[in-house]
């Protein structure tokens, strides 16, 4: 489904995937996390995509390590190595041509590492952040894109969403909004949504007090 045009009053955006390519840098991560346990690092990968790090470690963690501590060593590394990620294109274009009262990025990553990532890669920071840290149930459950919307003064039936991973589209298309696939995610979660490339295309005009979102 391609050049569609979607009326909103917000837009929310996923991070990971989604304004920044961080695949390498998550993959080293989870690496290092299956080497330290004698765990099979595809597996993890296979469903960690999207998911806030602490809910992957509980997954996967032998009994008796500290979830918590474990969790914070992954956070520590991925904040302190910041290489090899980049923007997905058209992703600070796009944030920086909208208000910044109409916007908002939703992220199963902490607020630390995400701030930590945008930056690193010239991304807007937002004014409106909801991260691992502001949530009780992270995607796929919708609260994080229902606290977002709420954040910024609408319902998030009135947004429209970029995610690119399973457990993201289900938490925004299950909160109500207009979900927007970025990238080759072909999944179950993905059937019927458009999708774009990246966010190079990806143009927002004022049509009143409303947002139309062109999608190439």
């Amino acid at each position: 489904m391609t050049g569609s045009v979607l009326a909103a009053s917000l837009l929310l955006f996923d991070m990971d995937g989604t304004l920044v390519d961080s695949t390498a840098s998550v993959e080293r991560a989870w690496g290092r996390f299956a080497d330290r346990h004698g765990l099979d690092a595809g597996a993890i990968l296979a469903v960690a995509h999207g998911r806030p790090t602490i809910e992957v470690v509980a997954d996967f963690a032998p009994q008796g390590v500290d979830v918590v501590a474990e969790t914070d060593r992954i956070e520590a590394e991925e904040i302190d190595r910041t290489d090899g990620i980049s923007e997905i294109p058209g992703a600070a274009a796009l944030l920086e041509s909208l208000d910044r009262s109409r916007w908002a990025v939703v992220t199963s990553a902490t607020r630390a590492l995400t701030l930590k990532r945008l930056a690193a890669v010239g991304i807007p920071l937002p004014k409106v952040l909801v991260a691992a840290d502001d949530v009780t149930k992270g995607k796929p459950h919708p609260q994080p894109y229902m606290l977002a919307a709420r954040a910024l003064g609408f319902d998030a039936a009135d947004a429209v969403a970029f995610e690119d991973a399973p457990a993201g589209l289900t938490s925004a298309t299950e909160a109500g909004a207009s979900t927007v696939v970025v990238g080759g995610y072909q999944g179950e979660a993905a059937a019927g949504l458009p999708r774009v490339p990246d966010l190079s295309g990806v143009r927002v005009t004022w049509d009143g007090p409303t947002l139309s979102v062109q999608l190439p």
